[in-house]
Formats: structure tokens, sequence, C-alpha cells
């Protein structure tokens, strides 16, 4: 009896089209991760920028909220501000110590938001100096960097019932110009100073302005 044989497989033709459609399947589906490993790193690097900011309003807040009274400073001003950061005086209470007074100092500079504080001190006359030294960008004291990639920096004042931007060196106590006075330069006991202050950061990869509003801690 005749044995008969079948014979079964792929023919070339067959395994050239499978190899094909394995190919684009491969290339989609490397495509499709490749987009989500880019969103990912797209998303992480918004959060980590989103919490550097948090963290940098958390201590202006700090800062603002310690703003010193003018009537500590005896009438010298407490606060300028204009399109490259901000300069203050704030209070602050070491351990088993008097009080102090401090200058500090928000610079924007190259893209980069740093934070700058000068030693405390309880006499007036150096305090001029600190304040000085610091709206004169001649203090060399280390700034600490608080964020990167920031374009653009916008500060303003709420002030009787209004708010009013701040203009380059301009106090937020006074209507004038006081970035060359400092705590030297006296304004009037009657003047009322401002009641909070917002501030608006613009950062290279967030969409949308970062905007904090303040409550100033003094008047």
């Amino acid at each position: 009896m005749a044995r008969r044989f079948s014979r079964s497989g792929f023919t070339l033709v067959e395994l050239l089209v499978a190899i094909a459609v394995l190919a684009i399947v491969a290339v989609l589906g490397w495509r499709g991760l490749d987009g989500i490993v880019r969103s990912r790193q797209t998303l992480t690097g918004q959060m980590e920028q989103a919490r550097g900011m948090q963290l940098a309003f958390a201590q202006m807040e700090s800062d603002l909220e310690q703003l010193a009274s003018k009537e500590l400073l005896q009438q010298r001003e407490n606060l300028v501000a204009d399109s490259e950061g901000l300069t203050l005086v704030r209070t602050s209470s070491p351990e088993n110590a008097a009080t102090q007074m401090m200058v500090v100092a928000y610079r924007l500079r190259d893209g980069v938001l740093t934070r700058r504080e000068s030693r405390g001190t309880r006499d007036l006359a150096q305090l001029d100096a600190l304040w000085q030294a610091s709206v004169g960008h001649a203090d060399t004291t280390p700034g600490i960097a608080l964020q990167s990639e920031v374009q653009s920096l916008a500060v303003r004042v709420w002030e009787a019932g209004n708010w009013r931007a701040l203009g380059s060196g301009q106090a937020a106590n006074s209507g004038g110009s006081g970035g060359g006075g400092g705590p030297g330069g006296v304004t009037p006991p009657a003047q009322v100073g401002p009641e909070g202050l917002e501030i608006a950061l613009r950062l290279n990869n967030l969409p949308n302005t970062l905007v904090k509003v303040f409550l100033l801690g003094a008047k």
C-alpha cells in the first residue's frame, strides 16, 4: 500500500508578510511608548517647577509676615520692588536672643530667582548700611537659588483699595521712587502703607503665570 505524505508550512512570501506586520507593530508600539515617556518627563518637570515655586512662595510668605513695622524702623522704608525682585526688612527672633532686623532680597538674574538675607542687627545705622548695599546690588552675601527657568517677575501692591504696579526701584510704601532711599529715607508718619502684595512669576515650561497674593505683616 502506497504511503501518502502531506507537507504543511509557510511559504517565503507568507514569512515576509508576517515579518513586515510584526515590524510595523513594533514601530507603532515604540512610538507610543516613546510618547508616554516624553509626556511623563514633561509632566515631571512641570511638577518639579510647581513644587519649587510653592517652596519659594512659602519662603516669601514667611518673610512678608515678619515685615518690620514702620514704628520699629522709625518711619524708614521697609519694602521696595521692581522687575528684578524685591527688597524688604524683616524681623528675626533667634532662640534665647532679642529680636533683630535683617534685609532680605529676592533677585531674578539670568532666569534664576535667588534669596539673600543679611546678618541680623538691632542698630538702625547698621541696618541703613545693609539696606543700601542690598538695593545698590553691592551685597556680596551668597544667595540661595529658589527657582530656575523664570522668564519674568512682576510685583503689585494693594493700597487704598486698589492694585498698584511697582516700577523700577519703587517703594511699596510711597508713591515715588525709593530705590536709593532705603531705610535712611524717612517717610511721613501719616502715610498709610500697603496692606497686601502680589507677585507674579512666569516660568519657561509652564503655560500660565503663577500668581501669589500675600498679606503684609506690618505697616
